[in-house]
């Protein structure tokens, strides 16, 4: 395990396996300008992301005992545009330290809601939708994880094909279908017939 040592920010002295550079670990007896502000832009995009959350409650109501489309679409965008901010913010460019905090956790994780999903949940279960209530749990958690997923890799493939400076390159396992591209395939002729 190697240490920084190289910078003064918030990641000064901790591990390089440290989840989130971004956010100093360390206890800190005082508070600092550092965490004020820190907190400061996830409150701003935390109320952000909750208007805009209940302005699409507000536009695209659910009615009782139906599925909560809104709440579903809702989380289904907030996982599609974390997956693409992830690789741009930490793969593609070197952000501003607040950048993550503010959209990453304000922004997005205001606008995408785990309570509403419960109650969404509850209130299928008392109007005895039980099996709607377990079809949207499941949907929700499944659809979340592949639109993290195929936001990321198509963000980078995207990035990749356009040429940027940074493109992270996930190499491919050799079979024996698809050898390493350094090596020549044995040549055959197919014009030919058998050899008599």
């Amino acid at each position: 395990m190697s240490v920084r040592s190289d910078d003064s920010g918030p990641g000064a002295g901790l591990p390089d396996d440290v989840v989130d550079p971004d956010v100093d670990f360390r206890p800190d007896p005082t508070p600092s300008l550092w965490n004020w502000s820190v907190l400061g832009v996830i409150a701003i995009g935390g109320a952000l992301g909750a208007s805009a959350r209940y302005g699409a409650g507000l536009l695209w109501p659910t009615p009782a005992g139906a599925f909560p489309w809104t709440t579903f679409g809702v989380n289904a965008l907030g996982c599609t545009v974390m997956g693409a901010f992830m690789v741009l913010a930490t793969e593609m460019r070197t952000a501003h330290h607040l950048v993550r905090p503010f959209v990453g956790t304000g922004i997005l994780g205001g606008f995408t809601t785990f309570s509403t999903y419960a109650v969404d949940i509850r209130r299928l279960v008392e109007h005895e939708r039980a099996g709607l209530a377990a079809a949207y749990l499941a949907a929700t958690v499944l659809t979340a994880l592949v639109c993290v997923w195929a936001a990321t890799g198509l963000t980078r493939w995207a990035a990749c094909a356009a040429g940027a400076r940074e493109c992270v390159r996930i190499p491919r396992a050799e079979t024996p279908e698809t050898e390493a591209p350094d090596r020549e395939a044995p040549h055959t002729d197919r014009t030919e017939g058998p050899s008599a």
